[in-house]
């Protein structure tokens, strides 16, 4: 299967990089391609121009690889922090640009905008692994973990995606290194119950 790894951390010594090491060799071990982008290594440009927005617009080279990533993959993986009970702006950018009209979604004859879409994405389970520095408890009673809403619901449901698994792993900053341990081990037997081998 073809498996798109999409990471937003800017510090490549952070908890996140070592999630999406993890990931793409558990994937790779298991005989899937990976189309693996570390957005800010990548200098993702996230702000989306007016040119863009229309569903038949022309889109830069590298922003038509990622709808062609996206679009065929048979399974998605995104890796980064909770920053404010959000992804980083460079993968909010992401989203608007890449999972767009036409590619991820679309809306069905006679309904100008208004109705609920329809999904289009090739792939049928995606992942969500995410650090915080909040406690799950403070987490849930607080703020209401925004970011299962956005994920599950307002991204990856609308585009027609069944299969969905979130993971939090959370307090990093006071974490010990056999916390992280722990857990990348987590990420690996989720990659492995989601994305076995290759049949």
């Amino acid at each position: 299967m073809n498996i798109s790894v999409i990471l937003a951390h800017p510090n490549r010594k952070s908890f996140n990089h070592a999630i999406a090491e993890t990931v793409a060799s558990t994937l790779n071990s298991n005989g899937h391609s990976v189309f693996f982008h570390d957005l800010y290594s990548e200098k993702f440009d996230p702000l989306l121009p007016f040119e863009e927005i229309p569903d038949n617009a022309p889109l830069p080279e590298l922003i038509r690889k990622h709808c062609s990533e996206i679009s065929t993959a048979h399974g998605i993986v995104i890796i980064h922090p909770n920053w404010w009970g959000q992804p980083p702006a460079i993968l909010k950018g992401w989203i608007d640009r890449v999972i767009r009209p036409g590619i991820a979604y679309e809306f069905l004859e006679g309904d100008s905008g208004e109705g609920v879409p329809n999904g289009l994405l090739n792939a049928k389970t995606a992942i969500v692994f995410n650090t915080s520095n909040t406690p799950s408890q403070r987490e849930q009673n607080i703020f209401s973990d925004p970011l299962e809403t956005i994920w599950k619901n307002c991204i990856f449901g609308l585009c027609g995606i069944t299969s969905f698994h979130r993971r939090m792993f959370n307090v990093i900053i006071t974490s010990t290194k056999e916390e992280r341990s722990k857990w990348l081990k987590q990420v690996k037997s989720d990659i492995e119950k989601y994305f076995g081998l290759k049949q």
